[in-house]
C-alpha cells in the first residue's frame, strides 16, 4: 500500500519541480529584460510618444505646447517603471511561451503537439500585429482628432490648449495596444473552440451578424470616441471572424478526413 502511495505521490512532485523549474526561469527572464528595458525607458517613451509629437507637427501646433508634462514628482518616474515593465514583457514573451510549451508538451499526444504548436506562434504574432496598428494607425488619427478641439484664445475667448500629462497619454497608448492586441486573438480562440468542438463553422456563419453588432460594441467601448478609431478596429476585427470561420471549416474537413480514413482502416467481423 505504501509502495502504491508513493507511485501516486511521485509523478506530482515531479510536476510540481517541473513547474516550479519553468516559473523560476520565466521570472527570471523578466527580471534581465526589466533592468535592461529600465536603462533604456527614457528613449522607448521618446518612441512611444513619437506618434503624438509627429500629428502635434503636422498640424503646426506651437513648440511651446509639443510637450507632455507631469504635475506629481513621482509620476516620471513610475511611468518608466511601467514602459520597462511593458517592453521587458513583450521581449520575454518567446521565453514565456517557451517554458509553457516544455512544462505542457511531455503530457500531449503527438496530433495535440502539432495541434497546439501553431497557436503558441501565432498568439505573440496576432497581438504585435494589433499593437503595431494602434501605433502606426489608430492613435495617429486619434491624436489628430482630438487635437482638433484645440481653440487660439481670441479677446472675446479663453484659449483651449493640450496640456498631455505622461502617465495618462501612457495609460491611454497602453489601454489601446492591449484591446487590438486582444482582439486580434480571435482567430487563435475561434479556432481552439472548433478543435474542441465547442464552436462550428457553420454556426459562426449563421451568428455572423449578431458578432458584427458585438464588435462594434466592443470597438466604441475600447477605442476613443471618435469613428475613424471605432472603424480601424471594427473593420479588421470583422475580417478576423471570417478568418475564424475559414479557420474553422479547416479544422472540420480535416477531422472529418481523419474519422474516415479511420473508419477505412477498420476491418468488419
Amino acid at each position: 500500500m505504501s509502495d502504491t502511495t508513493e507511485e501516486q505521490k511521485m509523478p506530482l512532485l515531479e510536476h510540481l519541480i517541473e513547474l516550479r523549474k519553468r516559473l523560476l526561469w520565466s521570472v527570471v527572464t523578466l527580471l534581465v529584460a526589466f533592468l535592461a528595458c529600465f536603462a533604456f525607458a527614457e528613449q522607448l517613451f521618446e518612441y512611444l510618444a513619437a506618434p503624438l509629437a509627429e500629428v502635434m507637427r503636422e498640424n503646426s501646433v506651437s513648440d511651446r505646447q509639443q510637450r507632455l508634462i507631469f504635475t506629481d514628482l513621482t509620476e516620471v518616474f513610475f511611468t518608466y517603471v511601467k514602459v520597462a515593465f511593458f517592453f521587458g514583457a513583450f521581449i520575454s514573451c518567446p521565453i514565456f511561451l517557451s517554458q509553457i510549451w516544455l512544462f505542457v508538451a511531455p503530457g500531449l499526444y503527438k496530433n495535440e503537439k502539432s495541434a497546439f504548436a501553431p497557436f503558441l506562434i501565432a498568439s505573440p504574432i496576432l497581438f504585435f500585429v494589433g499593437g503595431a496598428l494602434v501605433y502606426f494607425v489608430i492613435f495617429p488619427l486619434a491624436a489628430e482628432f482630438f487635437l482638433a478641439f484645440q481653440v487660439e484664445g481670441t479677446d472675446s475667448s479663453i484659449a483651449i490648449e493640450l496640456e498631455a500629462k505622461v502617465n495618462e497619454y501612457f495609460s491611454l497608448m497602453m489601454k489601446l495596444i492591449f484591446a487590438f492586441g486582444l482582439c486580434f486573438q480571435l482567430p487563435v480562440l475561434m479556432t481552439l473552440l472548433a478543435k474542441v468542438g465547442i464552436a462550428s463553422s457553420k454556426g459562426m456563419a449563421e451568428k455572423r451578424k449578431y458578432a458584427i453588432v458585438g464588435v462594434f460594441i466592443v470597438a466604441a467601448i475600447f477605442t476613443p470616441p471618435d469613428p475613424l478609431s471605432q472603424l480601424a478596429l471594427a473593420i479588421p476585427i470583422v475580417l478576423l471572424y471570417e478568418v475564424s470561420i475559414l479557420m474553422a471549416k479547416m479544422v472540420e474537413r480535416k477531422r472529418a478526413e481523419e474519422e474516415e480514413a479511420e473508419s477505412t482502416d477498420v476491418t468488419p467481423d
